[in-house]
């Protein structure tokens, strides 16, 4: 099982990719991802929204995340959050393990 958060941090003027990219500059998403657990940390920007970021966010199982939460990486995160004025939402997903159906593989072109 791994769980994927979804998390869409908004802000103005440019905000939101001013924040990933100095979590990515200042050497925390790269902390982050080696992490124990972290299965994926990347960060997105919507072709039709220039004010949101995306952060695809998953991890091995929920202590992992609970272990992340916990980390001195929080602290981080929330001050440059603060410092872009960013807001959020988020959407949380659980894998399935048996991945896609046979009928859903034939869309996929690898």
């Amino acid at each position: 099982m791994a769980i994927t958060v979804n998390l869409y941090y908004t802000g103005e003027n440019g905000a939101a990719r001013k924040f990933a990219e100095e979590m990515e500059a200042s050497g925390t998403a790269d902390a982050i991802r080696a992490e124990e657990g972290n299965v994926r940390y990347r960060y997105f920007q919507p072709l039709d929204d220039s004010e949101t970021v995306l952060l695809i966010d998953a991890w091995r199982d929920q202590e992992t995340i609970d272990a992340h939460h916990a980390s001195p990486m929080m602290a981080k995160i929330a001050e440059l959050r603060d410092k872009y004025d960013l807001h959020m939402t988020a959407e949380r997903y659980v894998t399935d393990e048996a991945g896609l159906p046979d009928h859903d593989q034939a869309f996929i072109r690898k």
